[in-house]
This record gives structure tokens, sequence and C-alpha cells, in this order.
């Protein structure tokens, strides 16, 4: 097994994990919110595909999917086209409110492909490359990509827990 196959198969686990949220819920049900400030299933859903898309997109020097494949436009969000959810409020969460599993879904499935293309050309040897120098010590390619993996499987895992709080409520 190789470093790629590691990748591959950790945004693999990403994709069932998020698929698993999703399936079969309303859009009322992935917009539902446990409190007035608490994160709703599409808005997770949405903020995890943005980060790894902004993300693999730098390190892999391609533009985004969300800009490049129109994405941007088919969710007409009311925040700015680099926006990924960062420091968004109980309002900012609302706006994902009446998301399809289509729409989340189409998404992330394109993210996927573009970060599973990428890694998997990868080799060792292109770990260590530095690929953020705001940090000390500065950011290699391999710990970035492990961290958007850590990051997306915590909020996948978010999403499905609200998804078990649903589905008991019906």
């Amino acid at each position: 097994m190789t470093s790629a196959d590691l990748l591959i198969d950790g945004f693999g686990r990403i994709r069932e994990n998020v698929h698993g949220a999703v399936a079969e819920l309303s859009d009322a049900e992935l917009g539902a919110r446990l409190d007035a400030e608490a994160n709703s299933i599409a808005w997770l859903v949405w903020h995890l595909t943005r980060v790894q898309d902004d993300h693999v997109a730098d390190v892999a020097g391609v533009e985004q999917v969300w800009t490049r494949d129109g994405w941007v436009r088919r969710f007409g969000l009311p925040f700015g086209e680099a926006d990924t959810g960062y420091g968004h409020k109980g309002s900012d969460v609302e706006a994902l409110a009446g998301v399809s599993a289509e729409l989340l879904l189409g998404y992330h499935d394109a993210v996927h492909a573009q970060s599973v293309e990428y890694v998997s050309g990868l080799t060792d040897a292109d770990l260590p490359r530095v690929v953020d120098t705001r940090w000390d010590p500065p950011v290699t390619l391999g710990v970035r990509l492990i961290s958007v993996i850590d990051d997306d499987i915590q909020h996948s895992g978010q999403a499905a827990f609200i998804r078990g709080i649903l589905l008991r409520r019906r």
C-alpha cells in the first residue's frame, strides 16, 4: 500500500460518511438545527466540502470545483465566492436551509473526484513539500492533506450524529 492509497482511502471514507449522513433525508431535515446556534447537516456537509475543495485545489494548483464547475451559482448562497464557512454564525447556517441532498451530494462527489485524482498521483517524495509558511513549523503537503481528512471526518461525524437524533424524532 502506498501513501497515495492511504489518502484515497481517507477521502473515500469521508465520501461514505457524507452519503450516509445525507441519504434519504428531506430538505427540511437537512436544514434542521438542534438549537438556534447549532449547525445543520446541510451546513456541515457544505462546509466540509468547501474546506476540502479549497485546500486540495490550493495544493494541487488548480481552480476550485466550486467556481470552475458553477456550484457557487447552483447553491446561490449569500456568501463570498471564497467563503468556506469559517467563522459562520447561526444566521449563516440558516442560509443552507432548503438545500437538497442532490445538490449537496453532487458538489461533494465532484470535489471528491478532484481530490482523488490529485492524491492518486502523489508519491512519498511529494509529501514533505512545504505548502503553507504562515505556520511554525511550516505546513507540509502531507500534513495539510491529513488535516483536511481529519476535519472532514469530524464534521461528517457531527452530521451523522444529527441524523441519528432526527431519525429518532420521526
